[in-house]
């Protein structure tokens, strides 16, 4: 069976999709021949969703700083310069404590939010995109007469059913673990995903789990609590940098249950190691994609064999060790 390497964007404008379907291959590219040492053939695709919500993409080619589409922060491969900051306990326990301190102020045990009044103040002046996708009457472009939330979801499972037949590895940056999340559970849980990888997200923040909880209560999918989607078969890995200021509810295991397979969040604390002209930003698509624990994600699945053969093998190995013990057990084999 075919492998396919699926992304899909976060937050803000971005520049035009075939720029930055390449910047993320480069970024994976730049990774896999770091750390492992090899960069395998693989099929990659790019959900864009950019333009739904800004028509005119951001511009490399622009210097003013101050243009509205001018580009803060390209691709560049990892600079030799960077230095690695120290991992900080502190800042560790210190996210811990915000983070259980923040359960117990805005959510309830049923996920219900408390404080409603203050939340839609939050995402009302640091997630601006995120709150034109939760408002069912805000459209992207003018002439559409869908919400942004269920052309971007729409989009996003397209795609998916495109490549059904292939083993899907889903990656989600930032706001895009969110439209993953609400596509795999409530638009195309039929389509398995083989490995889900979710970097710099704010999945684990309260707002959001309510939110999910809370879209979920209107349908079938409502469950006591959330969990894995239930057509991820393998693996789902959650990459955080203790630093990403959106990423800061880093353990998304404490807050998502195992599915049926039993495939939970698995937690890895990464360096994000995105810096450009001397400005890091631990929050970066392609310090994350680069990053030796992604690469070693990545090349663990183009590695694999496939699933179809080790299925056969283990189903030879079975008949054959019934096959002897059955001889071992017979009164002639006794003999």
């Amino acid at each position: 069976m075919s492998r396919i390497i699926i992304g899909i964007h976060g937050l803000g404008n971005k520049v035009p999709e075939n720029i930055l379907s390449r910047w993320w291959e480069s970024s994976i590219i730049e990774g896999l021949n770091k750390t492992v040492q090899k960069s395998p053939d693989f099929d990659f695709q790019l959900v864009y969703w950019a333009d739904f919500l800004h028509p005119v993409p951001l511009d490399p080619a622009i210097q003013d700083k101050k243009h509205d589409l001018y580009v803060e922060d390209p691709y560049i491969p990892a600079s030799s310069a960077y230095q690695i900051e120290k991992s900080s306990d502190f800042r560790k326990k210190l996210l811990d404590y915000m983070g259980g301190q923040l359960d117990r102020i805005f959510l309830n045990e049923d996920l219900s939010i408390n404080f409603t009044s203050i939340s839609d103040f939050i995402i009302h002046h640091f997630f601006s995109d995120l709150e034109i996708y939760y408002s069912a009457d805000k459209q992207a472009h003018l002439s559409a007469s869908d919400p942004i939330r269920e052309q971007v979801c729409q989009l996003l499972a397209r795609i998916l059913r495109q490549h059904r037949r292939k083993e899907i590895f889903l990656i989600a940056h930032s706001m895009g673990s969110i439209i993953a999340y609400d596509v795999l559970t409530r638009y195309a849980p039929e389509i398995e995903i083989d490995t889900l990888v979710t970097i710099g997200s704010p999945l684990g923040l309260p707002i959001i789990r309510s939110k999910i909880a809370a879209e979920m209560a209107k349908t079938d999918t409502f469950i006591p609590g959330l969990k894995t989607p239930e057509n991820i078969k393998t693996n789902w890995y959650n990459l955080a940098d203790l630093r990403d200021k959106i990423a800061f509810y880093y353990h998304l295991k404490e807050s998502f249950a195992p599915n049926t397979r039993n495939v939970q969040v698995i937690d890895q604390l990464v360096v994000n190691n995105y810096m450009y002209k001397g400005e890091k930003n631990p929050h970066k698509t392609y310090g994350y994609l680069r990053s030796p624990e992604m690469a070693t994600i990545i090349d663990a699945f183009l590695s694999r064999k496939p699933a179809s053969s080790l299925m056969r093998f283990q189903a030879f190995l079975k008949n054959a060790a019934q096959h002897w013990s059955g001889i071992f057990q017979s009164p002639t084999g006794s003999q």
